[in-house]
């Protein structure tokens, strides 16, 4: 199975602390005829640092081990069963785009044709810029295309109303290529990061998303490190929220939030998510 997870906080400490105490909610199994590998993303002194490993031969894979050397206060994860292209590096997400990051899971159905027809919507240095042959990357390539047709792709900081719009848009086209090719629309789960905030759409499998925020809901993940000998601004401004899918079972942990599907998530460091329904 596959796995997707982003996390956004105030403080650079929090996303391992959050994984480590989720870890049992994050963990991601694989049946004994499956591959896998896996990736993280993630920002640090304004650039983005990639930790890809396309082929991983363990049963249980948790999140806390492939985040074990990351500091960042964003992050995207993933844990990648190939079903287009191989397992190798170019393949493996998170993939990246001058501030962006992006992953998903699930299926373009029909790929051989639904990629032609893509490809051919895509900018020519939009074309030149794809490394590997997923659906995966060229559906991210289409939402940059987008992006660009309305002035925004250069600009440093997009606004969320815009990304929802440019990822509403490929999903819409996307759906009418393969309606063209005579094949389901694809069921994706999507994760978009830039530096400053996380967006998340559900077309698959069950999404959820936590948010913590305040010394009560930050003490459990500093656990006996001496979190109640510290003065309260320690843990009170703390702000961490969460997004992932394809649990194991498809059941959503206690305390997370279901992302509707069809809806589209944003989050920042600090406030409430912004969600547009579907």
């Amino acid at each position: 199975m596959a796995r997707l997870l982003g996390i956004i906080a105030n403080r650079p400490d929090l996303c391992h602390r959050f994984a480590e105490y989720e870890t049992q909610a994050l963990k991601t199994q694989r049946s004994d005829d499956e591959q896998w590998g896996w990736g993280v993303g993630f920002f640090h002194g304004g650039e983005i640092l990639l930790k890809r490993r396309p082929l991983d031969d363990r049963q249980d894979i948790h999140m806390l081990d492939m985040l074990d050397d990351v500091r960042s206060d964003i992050l995207v994860s993933h844990v990648r069963h190939a079903t287009v292209g191989a397992l190798r590096t170019d393949n493996t997400h998170p993939f990246r785009y001058r501030n962006w990051l992006f992953a998903d899971t699930g299926t373009v159905a029909g790929w051989g044709e639904v990629r032609t027809k893509l490809y051919e919507t895509l900018p020519r240095f939009l074309q030149r810029s794809l490394r590997g042959d997923t659906d995966s990357e060229h559906f991210f390539h289409l939402f940059l295309s987008f992006l660009h047709d309305v002035g925004k792709l250069d600009r440093p900081n997009v606004p969320v109303p815009d990304v929802f719009s440019a990822l509403k848009s490929s999903l819409g086209l996307l759906d009418r290529i393969c309606k063209g090719a005579n094949t389901e629309g694809a069921q994706l789960n999507i994760l978009l990061a830039t530096p400053e905030y996380l967006v998340a759409a559900r077309r698959g499998a069950p999404m959820a998303y936590r948010r913590l925020q305040g010394r009560d809901d930050f003490e459990p993940l500093f656990g006996d490190t001496g979190a109640g000998k510290l003065r309260m601004p320690d843990l009170e401004p703390c702000r961490l929220a969460s997004v992932a899918s394809d649990f194991i079972g498809d059941e959503i942990p206690p305390d997370w939030t279901e992302v509707p599907l069809g809806a589209m998530v944003a989050f920042n460091r600090t406030d409430e998510p912004t969600i547009l329904e579907p």
